[in-house]
């Protein structure tokens, strides 16, 4: 069996990722979602294993002294860490999976695991990153500068990515992120174990 493809998938807020992956797990049957482990408390409707692994600071701690995380942030006062034991399992089954993690994640990621590839998502304009973000109603001119002064920052990283893909259209974007991962899998090493049964038969 051929291993999985480890990803990871950044963008600004506003851009569009979340939706897109979101839909791309939905719609593709050999992807996943990293679950990270998180120290922020449960909200409502949220549940253990699906949504975040719930721990205590002094369990998240003692896992970062153990080396369990692949990569770790603090968020807000709050930790958040994906599992390498957990990723590495789900790519030995053959399954990709996705972190959805910023360009400062990404690089933690590619120290211990050179191998994975970047996608990166990019709005198709600053004009319409901030109609995204003042569309949501939620935050004032203030934070929302703050948010675009930020999302410009992010964007700076864009070429520490192998992947560029502009979320102008939605169905266009998607249509995009999933040839990007049917490519991988179509690739040569992979086909040669996925499909190795079949070479030997036709080859026979």
């Amino acid at each position: 069996m051929s291993k999985g493809t480890l990803y990871i998938v950044a963008a600004p807020s506003g851009a569009g990722k979340t939706s897109l992956v979101t839909e791309l797990v939905n719609t593709t049957k050999y992807i996943t979602v990293s679950v990270s482990h998180t120290t922020r408390p449960m909200r409502e409707g949220e549940k253990d294993g699906v949504n975040y692994n719930f721990t205590s600071i002094d369990e998240f701690q003692h896992m970062i002294g153990q080396g369990v995380f692949l990569e770790h942030a603090e968020v807000f006062g709050n930790f958040y860490g994906t599992s390498q034991a957990w990723v590495e399992e789900q790519l030995e089954k053959g399954i990709d999976v996705i972190l959805e993690i910023d360009w400062q994640g990404a690089q933690q990621v590619r120290r211990l695991m050179p191998e994975v590839l970047g996608i990166f998502i990019l709005p198709p304009s600053q004009k319409e990153l901030h109609k995204r973000l003042t569309g949501r109603g939620q935050d004032d001119e203030n934070v929302i500068a703050h948010r675009m002064a930020k999302a410009v920052s992010e964007m700076s990283h864009f070429n520490e990515f192998d992947y560029i893909i502009i979320n102008d259209d939605f169905e266009d974007a998607l249509f995009d992120l999933k040839a990007v991962i049917r490519s991988k899998r179509l690739g040569l090493d992979f086909q040669k174990g996925y499909r190795k049964d079949l070479i030997k038969d036709l080859l026979h």
